[in-house]
């Protein structure tokens, strides 16, 4: 587990990126004061959730045909709302390589304004194993180019 984004004033959390692994060791969990998970896996045998941590769940293969977008704007509200209700969250996947790194990239272009390469140069500086497969990247390069057309009134411009 990697620590992405510290926390940015005394009200807001940290987000970090993980493998499942993660999730069961409850010593690491309650030192990172983790309270909020991202699952971004297709695994029924999941763990059940350490005491006082909440879950949004991803059911999504590691597939370049996989499509990433649907869950992207859900997934970036629900660790928008628990990093600014001062929670620490983890992303994790089955390895923390593709599927966590993805969701984790979305949420940095979106949520604090960075190009594809900007999030991912950070992401992997935190996690150097990191490695999106090449359909959620391109799913993520159209959601950078979304994310940086210019706003008219509070709709995206699309042409």
């Amino acid at each position: 587990m990697h620590l992405v984004l510290g926390p940015s004033g005394s009200t807001t959390g940290s987000l970090y990126v993980g493998s499942m692994s993660a999730i069961t060791d409850h010593d690491l969990l309650r030192t990172c004061r983790i309270s909020h998970f991202v699952q971004v896996l297709d695994a029924p045998w999941l763990p059940p959730l350490p005491e006082g941590v909440t879950s949004f769940k991803i059911e999504i293969l590691d597939t370049t045909s996989a499509d990433l977008k649907p869950h992207l704007e859900d997934a970036c509200n629900s660790i928008d709302r628990a990093l600014r209700s001062g929670r620490n969250v983890l992303v994790h996947c089955q390895q923390g390589i593709s599927r966590s790194a993805a969701v984790v990239l979305a949420y940095l272009i979106r949520n604090h304004g960075m190009t594809y390469d900007a999030a991912f140069a950070l992401v992997k500086h935190q996690r150097a194993c990191i490695k999106p497969n090449s359909g959620f990247v391109n799913a993520l390069r159209e959601w950078e180019t979304m994310w940086r057309r210019p706003m008219v009134g509070n709709r995206r411009f699309t042409t």
